[in-house]
């Protein structure tokens, strides 16, 4: 007889696949989420389901319209401005520090996840530039060497990776990653601070143009 996953794996498995489908755009704003058509999708009781799709809520992914219809939630022009400042806040503090504490070898590895993303750019799969774009992110904020500042954006990044999928400038934004590598490459903490700075604000507009058509300016 096959050894049946523990409850709280399973659920972990549903709200993995689930937050990747939001993400990626395979979910889209506004659809529903049934519990008893994802239970037949994954093979599994409603309970790990319920609970996927609660710690989603929890994580600003989807939202009850009724307590009987949960949807995917709509980005509002309010939600991508508030985290974006987030992001002016937090990812422009740890590219100053970055610059400061980076090594040879942490370079190295920026160099790679910046070969990742322009192989992707290049084939334009939109998934695997998400996945390294935020990869790049993820190492400068590991490089800052704060752990707190790594907890505080901690509940936030999945939503952060969902707008990162919004800005389809794909050539645009390797470019800015590009610029920022150089920046934090200098040493020079307020060099990288401001090509943090002009890189976030312009994502912002893209992502704004995007998702609503209009100008943004944080």
């Amino acid at each position: 007889m096959a050894k049946m996953e523990p409850l709280g794996a399973v659920r972990e498995h549903v709200l993995a696949s689930l937050r990747r489908d939001i993400i990626a755009g395979r979910l889209r704003p506004g659809d529903r989420l049934v519990e008893r058509e994802l239970a037949e999708r994954f093979g599994v009781s409603r309970v790990p389901v319920r609970e996927a799709i609660r710690a989603l809520v929890t994580e600003g992914f989807v939202l009850f319209e009724t307590p009987r219809r949960t949807v995917v939630r709509r980005l509002t022009p309010a939600d991508v401005k508030e985290l974006f400042e987030l992001r002016e806040a937090l990812e422009v503090y740890a590219a100053g520090l970055a610059a400061s504490r980076a090594t040879a070898r942490d370079l190295t590895e920026l160099r790679d996840l910046l070969r990742d993303a322009a192989r992707a750019t290049e084939a334009g799969d939109a998934e695997a530039i998400t996945d390294a774009n935020t990869r790049f992110h993820d190492r400068i904020l590991s490089l800052a060497g704060n752990s707190l500042l790594i907890s505080v954006m901690d509940p936030v990044d999945g939503r952060l990776r969902w707008l990162t999928r919004q800005n389809e400038e794909w050539p645009q934004l390797l470019v800015e990653h590009r610029e920022l590598y150089e920046a934090i490459a200098s040493g020079d903490p307020d060099r990288a601070r401001a090509h943090a700075l002009d890189h976030v604000r312009a994502n912002y507009r893209s992502t704004v143009r995007h998702l609503f058509g209009e100008p943004g300016s944080p």
